[in-house]
């Protein structure tokens, strides 16, 4: 191999490996939401957010790797009714005051082809962590036309036992235990 075929070999070998380096992606708090469904009785179904939230993802498309972190503030809980955000940061629930985050930090991307179908991870609630898997119910990467950077997002789902993180209140009286968490996600390419 010639000294000139050796240089091309090795740029195009460090190239291929810059290209597949891991990106880092900001949580945008405008285009991401964290909410949760609990059914009251087997009759509706309350709904609520967190409104404060911040995060941040590394991904690698190539390696078809990972990492996110989302910190939610609990006590920036809003389900519209403000006796009941009240009731939910107290201490029958979040907790808000001893306990002032949640986060879920997810370490292992599961993929479907190039998209990522769900995300297995840990979420951190009242100072007890469990597993959890987030599943994508959609996920994409685009070029934003106003940033002109990256975004990638999607919407993920996973329904707790909020006993397994002391969350136990209502129980005996037939409040559900399972809780469907609602993740709106888009990361912006830093």
């Amino acid at each position: 191999m010639t000294r000139t075929a050796l240089t091309l070999a090795l740029l195009a070998l460090g190239t291929s490996a810059a290209q597949a380096a891991p990106a880092t992606y900001a949580i945008d708090p405008s285009h991401t939401f964290a909410t949760f469904e609990i059914s009251h009785f087997g009759t509706s179904t309350n709904r609520g957010r967190f409104d404060k939230k911040e995060g941040t993802v590394t991904f690698d498309k190539a390696a078809k790797t990972g990492k996110v972190e989302i910190t939610l503030q609990t006590g920036s809980i809003s389900t519209g009714t403000a006796a009941f955000d009240k009731h939910l940061s107290g201490s029958d629930f979040f907790n808000a005051e001893k306990f002032p985050t949640a986060k879920f930090v997810g370490d292992t991307f599961v993929f479907n082809g190039d998209k990522v179908s769900e995300i297995k991870g840990t979420l951190t609630l009242l100072g007890k962590t469990q597993p959890i898997t987030l599943k994508a119910t959609n996920f994409n990467c685009y070029e934003n036309p106003m940033l002109k950077r990256e975004v990638c997002g999607g919407d993920f789902e996973a329904t707790v036992v909020r006993s397994q993180y002391g969350m136990d209140y209502g129980l005996k009286w037939g409040f559900s235990d399972a809780v469907k968490i609602v993740i709106q996600a888009e990361a912006v390419k830093q």
